[in-house]
C-alpha cells in the first residue's frame, strides 16, 4: 500500500481484494500517513506565526492577532497553550510530523484563545468554521491513548 502526489491528485494504491470498510479506512490512513510525511518539512517560528495569520484571516476574520506564535519543547501534556494578556502562542514541539489538518486546529484553538479565554459555549463557536475540528481531536486523541492499549496479538 502506498499513497503519493500526481499534480493535484493525491494516488492511494491498495489491494484489490479488501473489503469497501477496509479500502475506506486504509485510505484514511494513508492519506494521514501521506499528510505526516508532509509536514515532516518542519516549520520554523516565523512560518508558525504566518500560519497563524492565515488561519485567524480565514476563520477568525483576522481578528485573533498574537504577538508571537512559536514551538516549544517543554509542553509534555498540552499541545498548546495560549497566554492571552500578553498574546502568546505556543505550540509543543509533539505536534511536529503530525498531519498539516492537526497542527492548523491546535493553532486555531490557540488564536480562538484570544478572543475567549475559557471553553465555553462561545469558545467553541469560534471553531465551528474549521471543518476538521473533529477529525483532529479524535487524532490527537488517538495519540494520547495509542500508548496505553494493550499489544495486539497476532
Amino acid at each position: 500500500m502506498s499513497a503519493y502526489r500526481d499534480g493535484e491528485r493525491t494516488v492511494v494504491l491498495i489491494p484489490a481484494r479488501m473489503s469497501a470498510a477496509e479500502e475506506r479506512r486504509w485510505v484514511a490512513t494513508m492519506l494521514d500517513k501521506l499528510e505526516a510525511q508532509e509536514s515532516r518539512r518542519l516549520m520554523g517560528d516565523e512560518e508558525l506565526a504566518e500560519r497563524a495569520g492565515l488561519l485567524s484571516e480565514q476563520y477568525l476574520g483576522g481578528r485573533a492577532v498574537p504577538s508571537q506564535v512559536r514551538w516549544v519543547t517543554n509542553q509534555n501534556t498540552r499541545w498548546g497553550s495560549c497566554t492571552p494578556s500578553e498574546g502568546s502562542i505556543r505550540l509543543s514541539h509533539r505536534l511536529q510530523g503530525m498531519p498539516e489538518y492537526v497542527v492548523d486546529y491546535v493553532l486555531l484553538h490557540e488564536l480562538a484563545h484570544l478572543l475567549e479565554p475559557g471553553h465555553g459555549p462561545r469558545f467553541w463557536k469560534l471553531l465551528e468554521p474549521y471543518p476538521r475540528t473533529e477529525r483532529a481531536r479524535g487524532y490527537l486523541e488517538g495519540v494520547v491513548a495509542g500508548p496505553r492499549l494493550p499489544p495486539q496479538k497476532r
